[in-house]
């Protein structure tokens, strides 16, 4: 069921614009008031990363919310219940172990569906970081959300794509907030960043969509 369940991939989504709450709510599996999405499955609620004026837009899954512009950001939010295998898994693995294990067993198959030769550069934890997170930094070759707006590269040579991705366990949810780095693929021959650089941009990015997340605070054990 769980892994039934999982998936960050949204492309059979329709997206939504940022505009018309109207027509939003008849759309969208969350909720959108005052410029805040709350995910269907009542997990977060967050201020929209994305304007309007930009060509915001979002399209959601029952998982999974993902947001982006027409100026290279895209970022997908998502947040996974545990079910009793989860829960058993992270209390005897423990955190570290348990975020490595649903990198390895969840975020990278699914990622290998869109992508069959996906992989990891490089990854790291963060103790400090939400009782506990990890950062991984994944190439995607042919996988990048931008292919299309990239003038430089021949079409039998498609991109190599990176994401990050940041994982962690909130009140009974698995989160993957995951970003694609656009400027590597829509600048062409004058993107020249290291990896270390890339890591340190993604991470800031990440780290700056979590600090918009709002958690509601979980009903006491009975």
């Amino acid at each position: 069921m769980f892994r039934a369940a999982f998936s960050l991939c949204l492309a059979a989504a329709a997206a939504l614009p940022v505009t018309g709450q109207e027509s939003r709510a008849k759309v969208l599996l969350g909720s959108v008031t005052a410029g805040v999405y709350s995910a269907p499955n009542g997990a977060y609620s967050i201020e929209i990363p994305v304007l309007p004026d930009l060509g915001g837009s979002i399209k959601d899954t029952p998982n999974v919310a993902t947001f982006q512009d027409n100026f290279g950001l895209q970022v997908s939010v998502a947040a996974f219940a545990h079910d009793a295998t989860q829960k058993w898994e992270l209390s005897t693995r423990g955190t570290k172990d348990y975020l490595i294990y649903f990198l390895g067993n969840f975020v990278l198959p699914d990622f290998r569906q869109m992508c069959p030769q996906t992989s990891v550069e490089s990854a790291a934890f963060q103790p400090d970081l939400m009782d506990g997170a990890v950062f991984a930094y994944v190439l995607l070759p042919g996988g990048s959300m931008f292919e299309l707006q990239e003038a430089f590269t021949r079409p039998t040579t498609p991109p190599v794509a990176k994401r990050g991705n940041l994982l962690f366990v909130k009140n009974g949810f698995t989160y993957v907030i995951s970003s694609e780095l656009s400027e590597r693929v829509t600048e062409g021959t004058s993107y020249k960043k290291t990896p270390a650089e890339e890591d340190q941009i993604l991470r800031t990015r990440l780290i700056g969509i979590v600090k918009k997340m709002q958690f509601p605070t979980p009903p006491p054990p009975k």
